[in-house]
């Protein structure tokens, strides 16, 4: 599965999880933690309401 041009193992590997997380994320079984979620913005710029889908 590619996630805007990473596969999830690029994602894991960028933001410094493993890459289960990532399918976990994805399934719903997990939520990021607020670390997770801060390296998402640093380095992809994903606004955290984004992520928890809060619009403004």
């Amino acid at each position: 599965m590619q996630l805007n041009g990473l596969s999830r193992k690029q994602l894991a590997n960028a933001i410094g999880v493993h890459e289960t997380t990532i399918g976990q994320w994805l399934h719903g079984k997990k939520k990021p933690s607020y670390d997770s979620i801060m390296e998402l913005y640093e380095k992809f710029g994903v606004e955290p309401n984004l992520l928890f889908g809060i619009e403004r």
